[in-house]
């Protein structure tokens, strides 16, 4: 007599105990528990390993620099060759024909300093700018006295745009910036969980209300409270404002575009690669080339970059900072109108069914 195997109660031969138990875990609450231990194990290394990556042995690539007088003559070219040679790197140096014309190249951030070479270069007057990059003049201050040693140039060095006393290593601006990235799209995450019923419009309006207030605490808290950075208060707060909206509209579009797992881009965009590539930390010409490049066109370094003209340049802004952040915040607002259906929040907006009149 043989025996006939169980069968589903839908008639259908059930699983194999195997598969029966992968699919167990699967559906239940461990699987997402186990995603979550492996993707915040990959972040926790890409985290470190990108910031010390671009901040842990800053090397200079490409120096730009102006020269006022000839220094292709007698030992000035030799000593500018031996300064490239120290600094492991190519000195770009762009001829001026005054030192007020250098000047204003470093008012510009066209060039990181100015070499005035006098008595067919033998003498070097090395004018610095700290609040260009403290780590670029920081550089430069150590190896061009030793240059100018080995190739018998006598070398003076000067600081003609220091940083305030408040922020002796220039880093104020790098760190009020990461806070508005970070609590930028914080607050975003915040909305989607503790005010999940908001429509788009709202979300965005909200998003404002929270950057404007936000961006004005960053600034009064840094400049009246602490008094580190002495800030045009309206332009940094305007600055910080505008990242933080940046950032928040930033995670806003990728929750429509992908869920629950917005967090990721957010994270590799704003924090693995923004952060370390925005010059606040480290100058662009001492991290690696193309991280320099693309750090320029990512939210953290256009607020950098904005913060740092405003505070330390005055009467020299550009504009392309602020079109990088306009126009992530643009693209991210489009993308989330557009897609707004896809997005986990909202609520219904139609009326609710009238209630059927009683018989009389």
């Amino acid at each position: 007599m043989h025996e006939t195997p169980e069968t589903a109660p839908d008639g259908q031969n059930p699983p194999p105990a195997r598969e029966g138990a992968w699919r167990r875990f699967r559906e239940g609450p461990w699987w997402p528990a186990t995603v979550l231990v492996l993707i915040l194990a990959a972040a926790a290394g890409l985290f470190a390993g990108s910031y010390t990556y671009t901040m842990a042995n800053p090397t200079p690539h490409q120096l730009p620099t102006a020269v006022v007088g000839s220094y292709e003559q007698g030992r000035g070219k030799a000593f500018l060759e031996g300064l490239g040679k120290a600094l492991n790197s190519s000195v770009h140096t762009r001829t001026y024909d005054s030192r007020a014309a250098a000047v204003r190249a470093v008012e510009e951030q066209s060039v990181f300093a100015v070499f005035e070479l006098r008595d067919n270069g033998r003498q070097v007057r090395l004018d610095v700018s700290s609040a260009s990059g403290a780590s670029v003049a920081e550089l430069l201050e150590q190896a061009a006295p030793a240059v100018g040693k080995a190739t018998g140039v006598a070398v003076t060095v000067r600081d003609v745009n220091p940083l305030q006393d408040g922020d002796p290593r220039g880093l104020a601006i790098f760190y009020i910036s990461l806070a508005a990235v970070i609590i930028g799209f914080v607050g975003a995450i915040q909305l989607s969980v503790h005010a999940r019923a908001l429509t788009p419009l709202e979300r965005i309006g909200f998003t404002l209300a929270y950057a404007l207030l936000g961006g004005f605490a960053i600034a009064a808290v840094v400049d009246w409270l602490l008094g580190a950075l002495d800030l045009p208060f309206v332009e940094s707060w305007l600055i910080l404002a505008f990242t933080m909206f940046a950032s928040g509209m930033t995670f806003t579009m990728f929750n429509t575009l992908v869920g629950r797992w917005a967090m990721l881009p957010t994270w590799g965009v704003m924090i693995l690669l923004g952060n370390p590539s925005s010059g606040g930390a480290v100058s662009w010409p001492l991290l690696p080339s193309a991280l320099g490049v693309i750090g320029q066109w990512l939210p953290p370094g256009a607020s950098v970059n904005a913060q740092h003209t405003a505070v330390y340049f005055a009467g020299h802004q550009h504009a392309f900072p602020f079109l990088v952040l306009a126009g992530w915040a643009l693209v991210s607002c489009a993308v989330f109108w557009i897609w707004r259906h896809r997005h986990p929040g909202g609520r219904d907006k139609s009326p609710p069914e009238l209630a059927p009149p009683a018989s009389s």
